[in-house]
């Protein structure tokens, strides 16, 4: 995140702070930083679940 960009999201968070609105909702200062963070945790869990040797032995799920 680049300084401009940094200086724009705590300008948003502030107002929406001072005004009531919530912070993570869809339109929210923060919404977009938590999308991103939780699919990376999804994506990281995935492959920690999913790892070499258990793609080897196949996906018992779908049968394979």
């Amino acid at each position: 995140m680049t300084t401009q960009e940094q200086q724009e999201l705590e300008k948003k968070a502030l107002e929406q702070f001072m005004s009531g609105k919530s912070l993570f909702s869809k339109d929210g200062a923060f919404a977009p930083m938590l999308k991103s963070f939780i699919e990376k945790a999804l994506e990281s869990e995935m492959e920690d679940h999913l790892d070499n040797e258990e793609r080897s032995k196949g996906n018992k799920r779908n049968g394979g």
